[in-house]
């Protein structure tokens, strides 16, 4: 996470900065007024959070009160400050370093600029090393010499490049950190701290802990030698981990098999064999560790080397109502008159410009949706100032592939749903004719399939401007059925319309096939996905009467008693999960309906799987107010999304929208006119069969697209604006970049199943050394 008040206009650097610190449980006490703060996040894979904060004359708060168990340090980079707690105060100085636990609540006060690291230790860091108490209040800790100096270079060092270390290279700083801090705050513990003679014996034991973790590989390793070395008899020895409820063996057992379940893990250790690790580390035989590991984590050393990831150790995102206000309007989304200057009505409501309030909730309901098209002249369901941040919901369109999973018990999901002989709470579904007359079908005719959430109206944007989205979070929409409760399922199928279909093997040739997955996503493993069942498609007749002999109008209801379930499907098969959204889109510059299918210059179905978390998505503004909506969420795709579809989940998203107006475009977003993503290491140019199809294919430009697309196009269309975007943003000759990308750019295939095939270019941006 990145975060700089420089995004901003100075009157919501305050609002912001503050947003920003909360989100990771700090509070902002006092600024001045021509604030200025930067904060970098890093998360490592056992989830020591690692926060880098830069900022003017400034007071904040460390309050983890909520994540018992954890602990603390602040580390002075640059400046000097003051800490209060509680009735502790403590000045420190540049390189000094402050540790508390997690209910030692803490203001930090700068009076000039400033640099500080602050690290949170999650409580599962520190029960397989702690055995003696930790401080009850915050403590300074000297780093003149000793283990403490050491411990401040390294965590100096990692604050310098915070910004670019990866995963992997942030896991010899985990291992070694809990051991750095305990070591320090025990060379630096004050008479008083001892406690007397029970503090010295529980100094005494921390220094035998400290041996015991120096000789672990030691096979040979005993009491005897550790009393010895420490001038004590062995019974002494025996006495004091007696104190802690423990014995000498069972603790090296411990600390053995954890330092083999971090390396079973670590990207560092993979060409090694279970055998090799276990040796490394002290045991002498693969069955009696293979036991004692099953029995310390409850699976065996292969399975758990097999899973892929680490687990996620805070959820951040829940569904339902956030503690914030929100604007949503009340009215459903139709067509609206624009205000003298070009904007959609609607900011009346909107907080006035100082107040702290910019986080909005926006739920699916009939109201807050719109099916399958794009309009320019929507209503818009919700207003936001650039900055804003939007918790919102979005639904799958594939949730009556199986109600009973994705649709009963869930309220939004039921009313967006609701079909019955009397008709639909949702009529048009599509950009087709709503008398059906097209193909007798239902109203829209099912041209465009996506529930899409918004449309959000943004203050200011206008024709020729930048929006940007960024994906912080999302998450999958859990089943509202008790029966699935905590589950989340999605739903992929493989339609008349994918690329596979005139291309089949085995009879019966026209066959459409529905697979239904569970999405896991908690449970101590990485996220990953599993096949439950599949089906084929039977004739189904939706609640108005009308037959559907194949899979061509959204949401019609399956009925279970008509079909067959196949559940000996896709057996040792788990899928990766990688959330993302199919669907961001502004409104086209369009006088009427748009299929919500084909994508264009205005984004739509994107279908690439890298607008997930952490992304960022640039969309050129089309329309006044932009009229931002999401939609067609997927918990995984391949790159083609070859048979129709992903794995099409309803999720729920934590987005911020910023908006950069047109003479403010810095390099990489000027002369932008196409979708463009970012991660952390990379830029994606989307291209297209047709860039903007409904200027290039005239007044049947929606039904044309569909028949003219092709992979060469695409492709031609991504090298176009891979080679614009490298001439422009890196300065390099259209030679330069020509051979750039042929050497060092990968091209992939977006999709081929939305009427406009997408082609993208992926840059990394480790390519470019400044």
């Amino acid at each position: 996470m990145r975060f700089t008040t420089n995004a901003y206009p100075k009157e919501q650097r305050r609002d912001a900065w503050r947003f920003a610190l909360q989100r990771l449980s700090l509070t902002l006490e006092d600024a001045d007024d021509g604030l200025y703060g930067e904060l970098i996040h890093f998360r490592s894979s056992l989830g020591i959070d690692f926060m880098r904060l830069t900022g003017t004359a400034q007071s904040w708060t460390i309050d983890f009160t909520e994540q018992p168990g954890s602990f603390w340090l602040s580390m002075l980079l640059d400046g000097t400050a003051r800490l209060t707690s509680g009735s502790e105060l403590i000045d420190w100085i540049d390189g000094d370093i402050i540790a508390g636990r997690s209910d030692a609540v803490a203001r930090h006060l700068f009076p000039g600029d400033n640099r500080t690291l602050v690290v949170r230790i999650p409580q599962s860091m520190l029960t397989s090393r702690l055995k003696t108490p930790l401080p009850e209040r915050p403590r300074l800790i000297g780093t003149e010499g000793g283990a403490a100096r050491i411990f401040s270079g390294m965590l100096r060092s990692l604050a310098d490049t915070i910004g670019e270390i990866t995963t992997d290279q942030a896991r010899p700083v985990e291992v070694s950190f809990p051991e750095f801090l305990l070591t320090s705050l025990l060379d630096n513990a004050p008479p008083k701290a001892m406690g007397g003679a029970a503090g010295i014996r529980a100094a005494l034991l921390e220094r035998i802990f400290q041996t015991i973790e120096i000789r672990l590989s030691d096979p040979n390793l005993n009491y005897q030698q550790v009393a010895s070395e420490h001038g004590i008899s062995p019974r002494y020895l025996q006495k004091l981990f007696e104190s802690i409820d423990d014995s000498f063996g069972h603790y090296v057992k411990v600390r053995r098999l954890e330092r083999c379940r971090l390396d079973l893990r670590s990207p560092l250790h993979v060409r090694k064999s279970i055998s090799d690790i276990l040796f490394e580390w002290g045991f002498n035989d693969s069955a009696s560790f293979s036991r004692a590991f099953r029995e310390q984590y409850g699976i065996s050393p292969r399975e758990y080397r097999k899973a892929t990831g680490d687990e996620a150790l805070i959820d951040t995102l829940r569904r339902g109502r956030p503690p914030r206000r929100e604007k949503i309007a009340p009215e459903p989304p139709g067509i609206e008159e624009e205000d003298a200057d070009g904007q959609p009505g609607g900011w009346e409501d909107l907080p006035a410009q100082g107040d702290a309030v910019r986080h909005h909730h926006l739920p699916v309901s009939p109201q807050t949706v719109h099916w399958g098209y794009f309009s320019r002249g929507l209503k818009p369901a919700l207003h936001i100032r650039s900055g804003d941040f939007v918790t919102i919901e979005t639904l799958t369109h594939h949730a009556n592939d199986d109600p009973e999973r994705m649709v009963e018990g869930d309220a939004g999901a039921e009313s967006v749903y609701h079909w019955d002989e009397l008709g639909k709470t949702v009529d048009r579904r599509g950009a087709g004719p709503m008398d059906a007359s097209a193909f007798g079908r239902g109203p829209g005719e099912g041209f465009g399939v996506h529930i899409c959430t918004g449309p959000i109206a943004i203050q200011g944007a206008m024709p020729g401007d930048v929006i940007e989205v960024r994906i912080l979070d999302l998450k999958p929409r859990t089943s509202g059925n008790p029966r699935f409760l905590d589950k989340a399922f999605g739903s992929n199928a493989a339609t008349y319309w994918g690329f596979h279909y005139a291309d089949l093997l085995t009879e019966p040739k026209q066959r459409e096939v529905i697979t239904i997955y569970e999405v896991e996503t908690g449970g101590g493993r990485p996220p990953t996905a599993h096949a439950v069942y599949s089906y084929r498609w039977t004739p189904q007749t939706d609640p108005s009467g009308r037959l559907h002999t194949r899979y061509d109008y959204p949401g019609v209801p399956v009925d279970a008693a008509t079909i067959e379930r196949n559940y000996d499907i896709l057996r040792n098969v788990e899928i990766p999960i990688r959330p993302h959204f199919g669907v961001i889109a502004v409104a086209p510059a369009h006088a009427g309906l748009v299929d919500s299918v084909p994508p264009a210059a205005f984004g739509g179905n994107l279908d690439n799987w890298r607008t997930g978390p952490g992304s960022r998505v640039f969309l050129p503004v089309q329309v006044p107010g932009a009229l931002l909506s999401l939609g067609d969420p997927h918990a995984s795709q391949g790159d083609s999304e070859l048979c129709g579809t992903a794995i099409e989940c309803s999720m729920t998203a934590l987005i911020q929208v910023i908006h950069h107006p047109a003479g403010e475009l810095r390099d990489q977003l000027r002369d932008l006119d196409y979708p463009l993503i970012e991660t952390e290491t990379e830029w994606v140019i989307m291209g297209f069969s047709y860039p903007d199809y409904l200027k290039e294919l005239g007044e049947d430009a929606q039904s044309e697209v569909y028949k003219k697309s092709s992979i060469d196009a695409a492709m031609r269309d991504a090298f176009r604006k891979a080679r614009r975007f490298l001439m422009t943003t890196k300065e390099l000759s259209e030679d330069e970049a020509i051979s750039l990308l042929s050497v060092g750019v990968d091209f992939g295939v977006s999709q081929v199943v939305n009427g406009n095939w997408g082609v993208h270019a992926v840059i990394r941006k480790e390519l470019f050394t400044a």
